[in-house]
């Protein structure tokens, strides 16, 4: 019985491995970038390694200046609550506030009415217009931060004539006391002030950055004679590092809003960011040029259309729907100049010995069978053989 060859599907789908090829490098930085998130969470989790901590040796730990004022006699005393940060304010102690911007303003007004009058020493390390203006009443800070660190003292204040030289900058700082020491300044505003309690004889002193108190820049310019001087006026050292585990900030008329926790300058930031989209839009969209009417339908070469579908063969690896497609199409075109119908051109029974006798190659039906019907080739070389073998043999049965 004579059956008609079903011809194989010519379905170019993606395969899992090509799935893989194509998406391997998104799922690697994602991969990279959850890696980075956990390590960075490992790095941080330990409150007792964090920055300006007296008890961290890391980079930005301040355990070196801690104990160069322990040889001094100076005993350094970490707490983390408001009530224990005012209950520490006295004549011969000096209250070091870490962080002061994380103090609500609830907070800040209650630890200034401790502090004052304590004839104690306050040491603000950088706050900005969040907390300065409460902790210190009339300074304010400048929103424009400085970008030089290493600053000349320009004042009279003897612990800074000393030192001389230190890594200072930071936030800048303007006052309205008139006897206040503006020390280190940056374009004209200074980066460190102390400003004296005359009634007391204590006195607040506001640095613009914190950098002269890391471990790993204390031992640059005059940063440890700063430090040490400002830190060791008095015997004792009380280091409040500000926790959002602090009952006492628990204010729900006080809370912060999203945008007050956004440093200065996001608006202009945000601002400059949607301009230079919208210019790069307007730019993209320029060159584009103006719309072009396409009439339809698009009459296609059929030399395209087979390019188009070798290259999609070519993509998925279907040697096998090649090379069918190609016998297929031979078997076609080589069945009526044989004398075999086109219904039995894919029956090698019917074919193959019709094909034979034209050619007079009695003794190379094995030849045909495997050039006509064999397997799939194993890579493109052998399927461009195919081809061309293909090819030779529908010239030689047309040959006259």
């Amino acid at each position: 019985m004579i059956t008609e060859a079903t011809l194989p599907s010519t379905s170019a789908s993606t395969t899992a491995r090509q799935l893989w090829t194509r998406t391997r490098g998104v799922v690697a930085a994602v991969v990279l970038l959850l890696v980075a998130a956990v390590v960075i969470a490992t790095i941080r989790s330990d409150a007792r390694h964090g920055t300006l901590d007296p008890r961290s040796a890391d980079p930005r730990g301040s355990r070196a200046v801690a104990e160069l004022l322990a040889d001094r006699g100076v005993d350094t005393r970490v707490v983390t609550t408001l009530d224990e940060a005012r209950a520490a304010a006295a004549p011969d102690t000096t209250l070091l506030i870490a962080t002061p911007d994380l103090l609500t303003h609830r907070q800040q007004t209650w630890l200034h009415s401790s502090t004052a009058g304590t004839g104690g020493r306050t040491l603000l390390v950088a706050p900005g217009s969040w907390s300065v203006e409460r902790l210190a009443p009339g300074v304010t800070a400048d929103p424009a931060t400085s970008l030089d660190s290493d600053l000349a003292p320009d004042c009279a204040l003897p612990a800074a004539q000393r030192a001389g030289t230190a890594d200072l900058g930071g936030v800048r700082y303007t006052t309205t006391h008139l006897d206040a020491d503006e020390c280190y300044p940056s374009e004209r505003l200074a980066t460190l002030l102390r400003i004296p309690d005359p009634t007391e004889g204590g006195d607040t002193v506001v640095l613009g950055a914190p950098d002269i108190l890391y471990n790993d820049h204390l031992d640059e310019q005059g940063n440890a004679s700063l430090a040490l001087q400002l830190l060791g006026s008095r015997p004792h050292l009380v280091w409040y590092l500000p926790s959002l585990s602090d009952t006492s900030a628990a204010d729900a008329d006080d809370e912060r809003s999203f945008f007050d926790l956004l440093p200065s300058g996001w608006l202009w930031g945000t601002l400059q960011l949607f301009l230079a989209a919208a210019l790069a839009a307007l730019w993209r969209a320029r060159r584009l040029g103006p719309l072009v009417p396409e009439k339809l339908p698009v009459a296609i070469r059929a030399s395209e259309t087979v390019e188009g579908r070798a290259r999609l063969y070519r993509k998925s690896n279907a040697r096998d729907r090649a090379a069918a497609a190609l016998r297929s199409t031979t078997r076609t075109r080589l069945a009526p100049l044989v004398g075999v119908p086109v219904t039995q051109a894919h029956t090698p029974e019917a074919l193959l010995p019709a094909l034979s006798a034209h050619l007079h190659s009695h003794g190379d039906g094995q030849a045909l069978h495997t050039l006509l019907f064999g397997p799939p080739p194993g890579d493109d070389a052998a399927l461009i053989s195919l081809a061309d073998q293909l090819d030779a043999l529908e010239r030689e049965v047309r040959r006259p």
